[in-house]
């Protein structure tokens, strides 16, 4: 990390602001003395430290932790916020896909993050729309983790071309 005045201040501040919220019980938000505020706060702290510090290798980090922290604060709170593990797969492809807007790579990260999000928030529908394939969804099911398996390897093994 470069210099890091923005990530240290923001979480001091941040912290500082939580903890004089909650020691003296000012409920502007009850539900903010949790967990996933601390999350939410380094965050974005490393968001401003990405991009006011320009370092940009720090957004992923960012978007990562300031997402998964909204997620738990959202989750129980909305009902059209979905409780699925695509939800994590989208918010770590959103921050690959910001980060290549400043570093210029990661891109091919996040579209794959993005398709693997997907094809999780919509597998049923997915996997029903594939009936002219023919093949049971029992099947299917047990194709598509071993499929992941081949292009994972893939990547491992394959070499870097420029």
């Amino acid at each position: 990390m470069k210099i890091q005045k923005w990530f240290s201040g923001i979480v001091l501040i941040g912290f500082g602001f939580y903890f004089i919220l909650k020691e003296f019980n000012i409920t502007l938000l009850p539900n903010l003395y949790t967990w996933p505020t601390l999350l939410i706060i380094i965050g974005i702290a490393f968001l401003f430290q990405g991009y006011s510090g320009k370092d940009y290798a720090v957004i992923l980090p960012g978007v990562i932790l300031t997402g998964f922290g909204l997620h738990f604060h959202l989750v129980n709170k909305l009902a059209i916020w979905p409780d699925h593990t695509g939800t994590f797969i989208l918010i770590i492809a959103l921050g690959f896909i910001l980060q290549n807007q400043k570093m210029g790579q990661g891109m091919l990260n996040g579209l794959l993050f993005l398709l693997l999000a997907v094809l999780l928030l919509f597998y049923q529908e997915i996997l029903g729309s594939l009936t002219f394939l023919k093949i049971s969804p029992h099947t299917l099911n047990n194709l598509i983790p071993i499929l992941f398996i081949i292009v994972g390897g893939y990547y491992l093994v394959s070499k870097k071309r420029k």
